[in-house]
């Protein structure tokens, strides 16, 4: 079970690092709007990310 949660943590780091390192630019202007972003949105939109990956690990784990 640690080397499934380290292999979900390094794709993590490997996903988080793809677009400022491919497009710095329109990673940068992404934080901006995010960072204009009142609290409450960004957490509705983590949440609803936080929801759907949970399902998409449990629907390709119990398929």
């Amino acid at each position: 079970m640690l080397e499934e949660l380290l292999v979900a943590v390094g794709l993590v780091l490997v996903i988080e690092g793809l677009l400022p390192s491919l497009n710095p630019r329109a990673y940068r202007e992404m934080m901006r709007t995010l960072s204009g972003m009142p609290d409450r949105v960004l957490r509705g939109v983590a949440l609803a990310s936080m929801i759907a990956g949970a399902l998409l690990i449990y629907i390709v784990r119990n398929s």
